[in-house]
């Protein structure tokens, strides 16, 4: 007879499926297979170098990439835009470039200019300007969610993030290959290195990977959440893949296996990352020091001598104040220097050795790691070898291999026969350009990212870029230089356009129209105010180490404004700078591909009522009647300063009319006070237009 009734049947294939489940299908000892690879998705072809197509508009064309969008446009029977005036192409590229306005004065040296080489000439001094890399290096600390504090729930301060914010803003000056910028971001500290300059650069490199959020508030936090976060990030900025998602179980819609995460997962579980302080452990510990070894060992002798000398000192008086009392002597007479010296050593505990320090990791324990089943470490399963992703080869780390393997990593990500790599930089590039990647979803290559506007000439591009040794610079002039670029914002026939819809401008039958981002409308703010330092920026005013005393009850939190550029605000993870969040400046909590574009009414009131806008705005009247003797004189030097053009008449008529409507609203009119009121409310007025915050 059969014992097991229907329930009993149910109630045991339920536990055998929850068995299952939470093993993910396989077994401890079930092998480590690759997923199934969709192999004709694009991103995962090899590159191929397509020949430009033939066009029939060739008087069009500047280069080889004007090709590429004019068979397009023409297979649409669509014509490209004009070339747009001077003054709009030195305006685009000077805030494409260096994310900073125009001055007056190189306005007019362009305008002068009639060579046919003088745009190639302005953006030779573009890249040349040390403003090039803020605005660029930008760009690359929004992909690797950049911040100045640690993110878990205290959000501890790092003093020493702003390293690695300058060392990506220096390397995109100097046109750092990309290959060789990615090798030292993954592992720079494993690489050789001339002198202890070089050395401290490339271990500053790797705060790429030291960045990664931390979690909780324990001594030790949530390493595998802060694992992940460093796997996601590699995932999206490099190759443009989610990762994160084999986690838990195999990737969803790309072919990568729990696996594959695991095996990457392993190489940073065999590295060291630095802690930047916490609820249950409030000290910074790990970070990697600027000098050579034997200085620190020097500073840490002589540090200890210091605290040796003192501790004899205090055991010396203590010794006496115990003879004083048994003798029946009052021993006040040596309190105070009892009491003196207790205070230096304590002065001495608090204050931190003088050795500079970078927030980087280091080599650990090799160790392959085990698949944490659903994504929990309190569960593990079979071991997985050290290895990258399959669907790009796989290839694993040699048996004898005693590193965490970040070496072996970095080169094959910077392999020529690495698919995604060039593509999906040369991806960002464009996008920075255009406003939108020839890949329309930049951090995902993926089989749910979209496809490619320009397939071939993305190839193309990628080509090019590893041709060119992985210069971005070298991407810049090209693309800069093709009539694509210089198109003007309005089509050539927006008529014919009306029954030929191209919906995002996906065609670039134009030059997408694009408001400034926060960075650089907070710098153009300052820059026509004349309020704008352009020194570097380096370390933040954070309080002292031994005073912190965060807690997730009581978090850091702290905004400190500073007339700099943009890029050198303090970046903070749980609370953003409020300019930053009104105006949609990157999450450093995560990769940020792409700004988001808000319109909201909190934007539209900022230069009426924001005192950083009115201060900014009463700084450009004041500017604007010291540099100029009359209205007129400075109506037009303000339209120079904020359009790069001078005003027409009907606008001149307009702007004589409100100062003198401003100057007689109030009671103090005629007075020195009524000509700054009115000038500064014509200020706001300019700085708040649309002609300003957006660039055609």
């Amino acid at each position: 007879m059969d014992l097991l009734t229907g329930p009993c049947r149910l109630l045991l294939g339920t536990l055998a499926l929850l068995t299952a489940l939470s093993t993910d299908g396989r077994s401890a000892d079930a092998p480590i297979r690759p997923p199934a690879m969709p192999s004709t998705h694009w991103a995962f072809q090899a590159i191929r170098d397509p020949q430009p197509p033939a066009v029939k508009f060739r008087r069009w064309v500047n280069n080889d990439i004007d090709r590429f969008v004019l068979r397009q446009l023409e297979d649409a029977a669509m014509a490209p835009a004009f070339r747009a005036d001077k003054r709009t192409l030195i305006r685009r590229v000077t805030f494409d470039l260096t994310g900073l306005p125009p001055t007056p004065d190189e306005v007019d040296r362009f305008l002068a200019d009639t060579s046919p080489r003088a745009f190639e000439r302005l953006v030779e001094r573009l890249l040349a300007s040390p403003h090039y890399g803020e605005r660029w290096g930008r760009h690359w600390l929004d992909v690797v969610r950049y911040a100045d504090t640690a993110g878990e729930n205290s959000d501890f301060p790092i003093p020493q993030a702003w390293l690695y914010r300058n060392h990506v803003i220096e390397a995109f000056n100097r046109d750092q290959p990309y290959d060789q910028f990615l090798r030292e971001q993954i592992a720079g500290d494993l690489l050789p290195a001339a002198s202890q300059t070089v050395k401290n650069e490339r271990v500053i490199a790797t705060g790429f990977i030291a960045l990664s959020r931390r979690f909780g508030s324990g001594a030790d936090g949530e390493p595998h959440l802060t694992i992940e976060d460093t796997i996601e990030t590699l995932g999206r900025s490099v190759l443009g893949l989610s990762l994160s998602c084999a986690r838990c179980h195999d990737h969803k819609h790309d072919p990568v296996s729990t696996a594959d995460y695991y095996g990457l997962y392993g190489i940073f579980a065999s590295t060291r990352y630095p802690h930047p302080g916490s609820e249950m452990k409030n000290r910074q510990e790990g970070f990697v020091p600027l000098v050579p070894s034997e200085e620190v060992d020097a500073k840490l002798r002589a540090h200890q001598q210091k605290f040796t000398a003192i501790n004899i000192e205090i055991a010396r008086l203590e010794k006496q104040m115990v003879l004083l009392k048994k003798e029946g002597f009052n021993p006040a007479a040596l309190q105070s220097e009892y009491d003196d010296a207790w205070k230096r050593r304590d002065e001495l505990g608090a204050s931190p050795l003088d050795i500079p320090t970078a927030y980087a990791v280091t080599e650990g324990s090799a160790t392959n790691a085990h698949i944490q089943r659903r994504g929990d470490p309190g569960q593990p399963g079979p071991a997985v070898p050290r290895h990258f992703l399959n669907l790009l080869g796989g290839d694993r780390l040699p048996e004898n291999c005693e590193g965490s393997g970040r070496l072996e990593l970095s080169k094959w990500l910077t392999s020529p026969t690495n698919p995604l790599t060039a593509r999906v930089m040369a991806n960002r590039i464009w996008q920075h350009h255009f406003g939108r990647g020839i890949v329309a979803t930049p951090n995902d290559f993926g089989t749910h990212g979209q496809y490619p506007s320009h397939p071939e000439l993305l190839d193309w591009l990628a080509t090019r870029f590893m041709e060119s040794g992985w210069s971005i610079q070298q991407m810049h002039r090209l693309i800069l230089g093709s009539a694509t670029y210089q198109q003007a914002s309005v089509a050539a026939n927006p008529a014919a356009l009306s029954d030929k819809p191209d919906p995002g401008g996906r065609l670039l039958g134009k030059f997408p129209r694009r408001r400034l981002d926060a960075e650089e409308l907070r710098d153009a703010l300052l820059s026509v105010s004349g309020q704008l330092d352009l020194t570097p920026g380096q370390a933040h005013p954070f309080p002292p180490e031994h005073t912190w005393e965060f807690t997730q009850h009581f978090q850091f939190n702290a905004v400190y404004e500073t007339p700099r550029r943009s890029v050198y605000l303090m970046q903070q993870r749980i609370k953003k700078h409020p300019f930053l969040e009104l105006f949609d400046g990157a999450d450093p909590n995560s990769s940020t591909a792409e700004r988001g574009v808000t319109t909201t009414p909190l934007q539209a009131l900022f230069t009426m009522n924001d005192r950083f806008a009115h201060t900014l705005a009463a700084a450009f009247a004041g500017r604007l009647q010291r540099e100029r003797p009359s209205d007129p004189s400075r109506v037009e030097r303000a339209y120079q300063l904020t359009f790069a053009r001078r005003p027409t008449g009907i606008e001149m008529s307009e702007a004589l009319r409100f100062l003198d409507r401003a100057r007689h609203s109030t009671a103090l009119a005629e007075s020195e006070a009524a000509e700054r009121r009115a000038w500064g409310s014509y200020a706001r007025v300019l700085l708040g237009s649309n002609e300003f915050i957006f660039l055609d």
